[in-house]
């Protein structure tokens, strides 16, 4: 019995014991974007890459947090466009349109998938920004299946449906046919497993199971797609995961926005896990400067592997490319 103790403490503490030490798989793109003079983001709660490598940020322009909400729009853009390879601002859209921008999510098709929290609502748009589908009624939260409250994220399949994390409040999931007619949904507030304590990132792996950052319960559960649960991974190598990213080759990204339960120059990671949920890598830490984080708020990866995470706080958003291997 005792070896089997210490052997399950082990696979607890090894991989944290290994993020820590090892030296970190990815850098940071120094001088990544290259936005125009004048060009602020303010608070970046949402980001996503299509296939064509254009990065959408979806952020707050100035506008902060508050209670209440404002109920006014935001009157400038709230989604920019870069170009993945060069930083260069493309486009912009999204201005007289949100209250308070949250998350963001592109789907195979290439549509823009948009939670805002002050509306209640979830949008569909085109990359070119026009609206394709809205879920929700406008400043209005609920519990029933035509509302939401406070809604954080999206996670879309390859057939359309998709599902969302609902969210600050109703602590549930709910998925949703390509109409957007709702099918089912799972979730009550707690500690248990299939339990919530605000699902803030949600993500489809490559074997189809839905992920979701448990975020206030400080772990990731995993789900089949009826929301029946499977699993879940909890510890200081994860911290309190707030967005979530898959790839696919089955590997998870996750943003740790900074637990209070650990020290500071511990917080705010980037974590890369294998489909068991062993890591694989962590990199960046708390601060100011290039590569680190100041609330790592969403995360996301590129055709070409490279990561891109969206910072509250830090009001910015960076790019990391993995190490080229030394030759010796």
């Amino acid at each position: 019995m005792a070896d089997e103790v210490k052997m399950r403490l082990a696979c607890f503490i090894l991989p944290f014991v290994a993020s820590a030490f090892a030296e970190p798989q990815h850098e940071v793109v120094p001088d990544w974007p290259r936005l125009p003079e004048g060009h602020g983001l303010g608070v970046c709660a949402g980001v996503g890459v299509d296939a064509q490598n254009r990065v959408f940020v979806f952020h707050r322009s100035g506008r902060t947090w508050s209670n209440p909400f404002p109920k006014e729009p935001i009157e400038a853009p709230t989604i920019s466009v870069i170009d993945g390879a060069t930083g260069q601002l493309l486009a912009t859209w999204g201005e007289r349109r949100f209250i308070m921008p949250h998350g963001l999510s592109i789907d195979a098709e290439g549509n823009v998938w948009l939670t805002d929290v002050g509306l209640h609502q979830v949008f569909k748009c085109s990359p070119e920004g026009k609206t394709l589908l809205t879920l929700g009624e406008a400043g209005v939260p609920g519990t029933d299946s035509k509302h939401f409250n406070l809604p954080t994220d999206v996670a879309v399949m390859n057939d359309g449906s998709f599902y969302v994390s609902d969210g600050y409040k109703n602590t549930r999931v709910m998925k949703f046919s390509a109409a957007g007619r709702f099918e089912h949904e799972w979730g009550t507030k707690g500690p248990g497993s299939g339990q919530f304590h605000l699902p803030h990132g949600i993500a489809l792996d490559a074997k189809g199971r839905v992920v979701v950052c448990d975020r206030e319960n400080e772990r990731v559960q995993l789900f089949d797609a009826r929301g029946e649960f499977l699993e879940a991974w909890k510890g200081p190598h994860l911290g309190k995961p707030y967005g979530i990213a898959t790839t696919p080759d089955g590997h998870v990204f996750l943003i740790d926005g900074g637990s209070p339960s650990v020290r500071r120059e511990q917080r705010g990671k980037a974590v890369e896990l294998d489909a068991a949920g062993t890591v694989r890598d962590t990199f960046g830490s708390f601060g100011k400067a290039a590569g680190q984080f100041r609330l790592g708020h969403d995360i996301a990866i590129g055709p070409d592997g490279d990561v891109y995470v969206a910072e509250a706080t830090g009001a910015r958003v960076q790019k990391f490319v993995r190490k080229k291997p030394v030759r010796n």
